[in-house]
């Protein structure tokens, strides 16, 4: 009897002991679109009453790494690629993904150099969790997150081009 019991309390859902991100999608003027990651209140994180935007990115910049965000999304089962004009989606993303792609919306929202952005994205596509983790923590709670950012840029644009 024991053992059945302790099945059943396997089975129910225990709360989540992570943080909840959800990612918004929407398309605006013809083929421009906006994508931002929004943390969500839970559990794991008592101090967040309200939902907090995290990064966003859209126009040119998003272009030009959107094969690369559609990839990615692809293989979490979720599809922006045809969207209704001003229409919008929201869907939960889970921690990893939101990191890496909070990290990577921050560093790239005010660059300009294509091939400098290509590197960046290509670096923090690379990174692991715990890296992401720390370059974003520093992006969002330092006093001067700029000069974080201008660091993580300059490490990842290769030198020799």
């Amino acid at each position: 009897m024991s053992k059945v019991t302790n099945l059943q309390n396997l089975r129910k859902p225990l709360p989540s002991t992570l943080p909840h991100y959800e990612m918004r999608a929407r398309r605006l003027h013809g083929s421009d679109s906006e994508i931002e990651l929004w943390q969500l209140p839970a559990s794991a994180t008592p101090h967040i009453k309200q939902p907090t935007y995290v990064a966003g990115l859209r126009g040119r910049n998003l272009s030009l790494i959107e094969h690369r965000l559609l990839r990615r999304l692809k293989a979490c089962r979720i599809d922006i690629a045809d969207l209704p004009a001003f229409d919008a989606l929201r869907v939960a993303i889970d921690e990893e993904m939101a990191i890496n792609l909070g990290l990577l919306f921050r560093a790239l929202a005010p660059m300009r150099n294509r091939e400098h952005m290509a590197s960046v994205a290509a670096g923090i596509e690379e990174m692991s969790k715990e890296e992401a983790g720390y370059w974003l923590g520093m992006a969002m709670h330092r006093k001067n997150p700029r000069r974080v950012l201008m660091a993580l840029r300059f490490l990842l644009i290769d030198p020799s081009r």
